[in-house]
């Protein structure tokens, strides 16, 4: 199952922005998972040095988590955020060049700095995101930025612990110095008027942006919890492979995000992240009743990184159409990724607190389990708040794609056809074309309370709970 070829935008120059824009953040993103955010490389680094690295670790992920959150405050348009891009990437560059000299103060100053500036150029990307990804098509770039940017941080890895921590370093600041030149490319003036963008804003706070992005934050706070305590308690359990740790520990999250890539648009996600939260709870019972041998590693490591992958990709994808609903990118793109850090933070705390307090893996592992338990619970309102608010959801807008004449078939179709009424059959249809209550409203020439009437009689008589649910029935009817 392999990557597709961009073919995106209606020319040359769309396209190249869009490569551009994938090329840089994997380039930078593969830096930040090699060096400073739990990294094998500082790791390796710190090892052949005799120093540890735990306190820098946690140091870098906390200013990293500072970064992502004021770059949304201080980056207000698109040419400020290409500035803030080069000026990060030529800074992060500098600072990983001091850990080629003996440990010293430096090192800890340079390090938290770039964990700042990369934290303030990953959120100031948002821009890039939303202004040269064609939003039908975020799901699949941001599928591409993470595999390209794991792929060379497998490389950075692997350099760092088969050959030597230098070649580790030279390998990854040869990264930053590529995104910088890449970056060069990168446009600085924004394509949509202000104007769409403040009304987008406007129509957002009307229909709850704020607290979906706040419910959808503390969704990925708690989903990643789990993946502070892969780094706790699962990755220290097979140190002795480091042969096999070394390649194969993002593979199985590499092959998750192909596969959730390529999926036809109407196979429902939501099955899935529900298999997904299963692999995490199997891949700790897995943990616990099993040994530490290069078997048990590949089940246990298979299972947890491909749910991990799963959900990355489900929260990155979310954030990407969230960006339309604000002004500032940056903001949405800093906070979510926030959410993220704080959660492999407090599973990290945690389990430094289980294991200072004498705790077995049992313990972990129960604590594992309570997550898998939260988020199962978290999940169907959590589905529900993201379907009302955005309207070109993965399932609507497969059907909105489709020519009118399919979407008819597939429409009157339905065994169940016939229960609908005329104006409930029409709703159907702007519906489905991802229209909202109030534009179905303004195109039938009803009141918007009207509209809601007939939506819940049309899911009462779907035997469906949301407008999700509904498209996701009609995507299964077969086309006639």
């Amino acid at each position: 199952m392999g990557i597709k070829k961009f073919k995106f935008g209606s020319g040359n120059a769309a396209g190249r922005e869009c490569r551009l824009t994938v090329l840089v953040f994997s380039l930078f993103f593969s830096w930040l998972l090699a060096f400073p955010f739990e990294g094998r490389v500082l790791y390796a680094v710190a090892q052949y040095h005799g120093v540890s690295a735990h306190s820098f670790v946690f140091g870098a992920m906390a200013a990293h988590f500072t970064g992502l959150i004021l770059c949304g405050f201080a980056v207000k348009n698109m040419k400020a955020a290409k500035r803030l891009i080069l000026f990060s990437i030529a800074f992060c560059a500098a600072a990983t060049c001091v850990f080629f000299f003996p440990p010293s103060f430096f090192w800890m100053a340079a390090l938290f700095a770039a964990a700042f500036l990369v934290g303030c150029c990953v959120a100031a990307w948002g821009y890039y995101f939303r202004d040269c990804a064609p939003k039908n098509e975020r799901i699949k770039i941001m599928a591409d930025g993470l595999i390209f940017s794991n792929l060379l941080m497998i490389l950075i890895n692997m350099a760092a612990i088969h050959i030597s921590p230098h070649a580790g370093l030279g390998l990854s600041s040869l990264a930053l110095v590529l995104a910088f030149i890449a970056a060069f490319g990168l446009p600085q003036a924004e394509k949509q008027p202000e104007e769409k963008r403040s009304a987008a804003k406007s129509d957002a706070i009307k229909i709850g942006k704020f607290g979906s992005l706040a419910f959808l934050c503390l969704f990925i706070v708690v989903i990643t919890i789990n993946s502070g305590l892969m780094y706790q308690e699962v990755v220290p359990a097979f140190a002795h492979l480091e042969w096999l740790t070394s390649w194969y520990w993002a593979v199985p999250y590499i092959a998750a995000l192909i596969l959730m890539r390529n999926l036809p648009k109407k196979i429902n996600r939501a099955y899935i992240l529900y298999v997904a939260i299963a692999c995490i709870g199997f891949s700790f019972i897995a943990f616990l009743m099993l040994g530490r041998s290069w078997a048990e590693y590949l089940l246990v490591n298979t299972l947890l990184l491909g749910a991990c992958g799963v959900y990355d990709l489900f929260w990155w994808s979310i954030l990407g159409d969230m960006l339309e609903l604000d002004k500032n990118p940056a903001k949405i793109i800093g906070i979510g990724l926030c959410a993220n850090v704080f959660g492999v933070l407090l599973g990290k705390l945690l389990g430094d607190a289980i294991t200072s307090a004498g705790g077995q893996t049992q313990n972990h592992a129960l604590l594992a389990f309570g997550v898998v338990c939260v988020t199962l619970t978290m999940l169907p309102p959590l589905h529900n708040r993201l379907a009302k608010l955005l309207k070109s959801h993965v399932y609507l807008s497969a059907l909105a794609q489709m020519p009118e004449k399919e979407q008819a078939q597939r429409i009157g179709g339905l065994e169940l056809i016939e229960r609908f009424t005329e104006r409930e059959h029409e709703v159907i249809i702007l519906l489905v074309n991802g229209k909202t209550n109030k534009e179905i409203a303004a195109l039938l020439f009803i009141a918007e309370s009207t509209v809601k009437y007939h939506l819940g009689n049309i899911y009462s008589k779907a035997g469906v709970a949301n407008r999700t649910e509904l498209a996701n029935l009609i995507l299964k009817n077969p086309k006639p």
